[in-house]
């Protein structure tokens, strides 16, 4: 991928870095051969130091924060400010407190984390959340009700904290189905005036259902690395 002669804004979701705990993700077929590695390559050929990458949930496959640390070390190595947000495999997430106390203690300088707030990179705020499930997934219960009603809450906090009126959400879980109905989080997005949507979660046979690019104004784009073959995406 080309990028532009300027500051730029990437993302790439579902890293799924095993360097702590050994659980590499060919476990779920070829096609995760050697993913470690070539992330890094594409990283390294695309982004500059200047640059901003957004990573939208599962980075570490660590249960405890303490073994993330070799997945981090990875992170902090390759170029760029990298900005985190939390997904349904990352159980070493902890507090924003511990996470800053975290990424300082060890020098991870370049990592910051996404969290009922925004970043401004480039001219865009970047937004977003966890996300959850769907309420017109066939299983939602009154118990993922409650989940999905808070991260639209966060998702409001987030744009609301943007300092800019180009507001880009970056979520885990997709917010609706292939189907592209809406609910409450993108009704939210539309609210704010939100046109772009980079989400991951999906993969593999997956990855079919993912949203329509363009519903009622906004673009939506699936950024799982397998997905993006394990290539950044450009999204400024």
């Amino acid at each position: 991928m080309e990028r532009p002669d300027r500051m730029a804004v990437f993302t790439i979701a579902d890293l799924h870095l095993p360097l702590g705990i050994d659980k590499p993700m060919n476990i779920f077929g070829s096609r995760w051969d050697n993913y470690v590695e070539r992330i890094e390559s594409n990283w390294t050929a695309t982004v500059r130091n200047e640059d901003t990458v957004v990573l939208p949930g599962d980075f570490s496959w660590a249960t405890y924060l303490e073994q993330a640390m070799r997945d981090f070390e990875y992170l902090e190595r390759l170029p760029g400010k990298k900005i985190l947000l939390k997904g349904n495999h990352d159980y070493w997430w902890t507090t924003m407190a511990k996470l800053t106390d975290f990424t300082e203690k060890n020098g991870f300088k370049s990592i910051s984390f996404l969290h009922n707030g925004s970043y401004t990179a480039d001219g865009i705020s970047v937004c977003g959340t966890r996300g959850w499930l769907y309420p017109s997934w066939t299983a939602f219960s009154e118990a993922d009700e409650k989940y999905f009603s808070r991260e639209v809450g966060r998702l409001e906090l987030s744009l609301k904290a943007a300092e800019t009126e180009n507001r880009v959400v970056f979520t885990h879980y997709p917010p609706m189905s292939r189907q592209g109905e809406g609910n409450a989080f993108t009704e939210t997005m539309k609210k704010y005036g939100v046109k772009k949507c980079y989400y991951g979660h999906l993969h593999g046979a997956s990855h079919a259902n993912r949203i329509p690019e363009m519903v009622d104004g906004i673009e939506y784009h699936l950024v799982s690395s397998d997905y993006l073959r394990f290539a950044l995406r450009l999204v400024r």
